[in-house]
């Protein structure tokens, strides 16, 4: 059984930037993704960033251009490097495992249990 583990969020300002770690245990990764989802009040999860075991990348518009998605295997971590963030970036934030994370959907996926992030000034 995997175990998801997310930590680095906080209360920032506009402009500022966070980063956000995810440790995983017990978690075969053979042809499946990593990645982000997030869920502002009031809306829905949605995908953020997701990255494969050949280290290729997707990401969400909004965001493209200001959030990296990077994994240490090393140390079994999901790394979300986020810059420029802007008030609407705010939201709970949930690393998640699975075949369906590649295309950042929700299909029999892992969850952690979130990280608020909040961005207001």
């Amino acid at each position: 059984q995997a175990h998801l583990s997310e930590s680095g969020g906080g209360l920032v300002q506009p402009g500022s930037s966070l980063r956000l770690s995810c440790h995983v245990s017990g978690y075969t990764y053979k042809t499946g993704c990593m990645g982000w989802f997030r869920q502002a009040p009031g809306q829905e999860r949605g995908g953020v960033a997701a990255i494969d075991k050949q280290n290729r990348t997707t990401y969400i518009d909004s965001v493209r251009g200001r959030f990296t998605i990077s994994q240490d295997k090393l140390r079994n971590t999901l790394i979300l490097q986020m810059d420029s963030l802007k008030p609407e970036d705010t939201a709970m934030y949930y690393c998640a495992a699975g075949w369906s994370v590649c295309s950042l959907g929700f299909t029999e996926n892992y969850w952690g249990l979130g990280t608020q992030v909040t961005v207001s000034s």
